[in-house]
């Protein structure tokens, strides 16, 4: 940096501007280029100072100078000035720009201005868009896993199906099943305890299936209604020689006893296999398998609730099997069934939406198959908003829109292998797996502790009869 006088012949544009605002004498600033690395010539820049001040080393010019830098030379450089040298320190290098400044005596440090702003590149501070995908990944699967693992590791806690029971494991519970088996099946049992209940009336005269011949308006979308499937649902309708109830499950005719078999852990050692085949009517869910279970699962079903994705894949479940219903989640369940009944497997762009491998026979005839009517999932959630914390609709699990369509066509209904047992977290979950009981805490879409508080209700009200004892 240079401070020097001017005269009209010296003066460069800029300077003639500066000269032109000033016509007395002036002092002009030039800051001198310099070659910076890479080639490339830094810009000039003047300052104008008053002529009537004398611009020599006085301390007003040194003042004057102090104040007037951080915005003439930019936020980020350092600046020293000195009673006999005037030196402005680069802010790339922090090299004087004057060769005299370098040869100068021991400076005298005036303060410097008031703040110092420093400039950065925002781009430093974000990702790029696949760092930023590859975070996200990372941080989504950490989340999961620190959820799941512990219930899907440490399975020595947990009873393997090597450490078989022998024997019962409540003989009381055992005990309580034989004897009600042996007493005679009572008429509208359910619905004579179900009465007294408050939440009795969202539960009386649902239909259990749809039918083609009782259209309905459908005000709410799959799992409640079937809102924007009504062309799907059409043609899986038109494939069913028999969508409505068979003459086998209504009301008319004799006493039947219903069994609903849930998938829980502490079905596992019941010894309740022989006492669930005496049943009229057994009802399962989804891939809850039966070869090898008989001991405590039983061996035949008579409906089976299944969406897609839960339906079983090995043909050996089917072998004892009565009916198929398909509870609707989404309009392309629909498209499935129709598949399925049809034997016209889906495209390779429909099974693409499936959140899990889907099968693409199941070993019936076409009248074997049924759609569960969304009235049951919606009936079910309505009640068990009454026992939830937060409000809005609810999505039940199959487990109890079981019961409550058990309740639809059953004299009396019992459960088995029902409840969760969150206090003992390294208990089973499933009769058939060693999943451990946590793995429920990383499921968000259902309320399992409402469900429980209603299905206690049923019992307390003796309206279902709990065999196993978890409720």
């Amino acid at each position: 940096m240079a401070l020097r006088g001017f005269d009209n012949s010296q003066a460069s544009p800029l300077q003639a501007q500066c000269m032109a605002l000033e016509p007395a004498e002036t002092h002009v600033i030039e800051r001198s280029g310099r070659v910076q690395p890479g080639g490339k010539q830094k810009q000039p820049f003047y300052l104008l100072l008053p002529s009537h001040q004398p611009w020599s080393t006085s301390e007003q010019t040194i003042n004057y100078l102090l104040t007037s830098l951080p915005g003439w030379l930019g936020t980020g450089t350092g600046a020293m000035v000195t009673l006999n040298r005037l030196s402005v320190e680069d802010s790339d290098d922090g090299s004087p720009l004057l060769p005299e400044a370098a040869e100068a005596a021991i400076p005298t440090p005036v303060s410097h201005w008031k703040r110092v702003v420093t400039k950065t590149d925002s781009r430093e501070f974000f990702l790029s868009r696949n760092e930023n995908l590859a975070l996200s990944l990372v941080l989504l699967i950490g989340g999961y896993s620190a959820v799941l693992i512990p219930a899907y590791f440490h399975l020595d806690q947990v009873a393997t199906f090597s450490d078989d029971y022998k024997h019962p494991k409540d003989l009381a519970l055992l005990n309580q099943s034989a004897a009600l088996l042996s007493d005679p099946c009572q008429p509208r049992w359910c619905l004579n305890h179900l009465k007294p209940l408050s939440c009795s009336a969202g539960l009386l005269d649902i239909p259990v299936f749809v039918q083609q011949d009782r259209p309905a308006s459908w005000d709410l979308s799959p799992p409640l209604g079937l809102q924007g499937s009504e062309e799907h649902l059409a043609l899986a309708l038109s494939s069913l020689p028999e969508p409505g109830l068979p003459p086998s499950l209504r009301r008319e005719g004799s006493c039947r006893r219903c069994m609903v078999v849930g998938n829980g852990g502490v079905l596992y050692g019941s010894h309740l296999g022989s006492h669930i085949d005496q049943y009229d009517i057994i009802i399962r869910l989804n891939n809850a398998p039966v070869p090898g279970f008989e001991r405590d699962a039983g061996s035949r079903t008579t409906i089976r609730l299944i969406y897609p994705e839960g339906a079983p894949h090995s043909e050996n479940e089917y072998k004892k099997t009565t009916m198929v219903a398909l509870v609707v989640f989404k309009s392309l369940d629909l498209d499935w069934l129709t598949s399925v009944i049809t034997k016209q497997p889906l495209s390779l762009w429909s099974k693409m939406w499936f959140w899990r491998e889907v099968v693409d026979d199941i070993p019936l005839r076409p009248e074997n198959f049924r759609i569960l009517h969304p009235e049951i999932i919606h009936k079910t959630g309505q009640v068990l908003r009454k026992y939830a914390l937060k409000q809005g609709n609810m999505v039940p699990t199959l487990g109890a829109s079981a019961v409550v369509m058990a309740l639809q066509i059953c004299d009396q209904v019992s459960l088995a292998g029902f409840g969760y047992d969150m206090q003992h977290p390294e208990a089973r979950l499933h009769y058939y797996e060693t999943i451990r009981m946590d793995a429920m805490k990383a499921q968000v879409v259902h309320d399992v502790n409402a469900e429980k508080l209603f299905l206690r209700d049923l019992v307390a009200a003796g309206a279902v009869t709990d065999l196993t004892g978890a409720l």
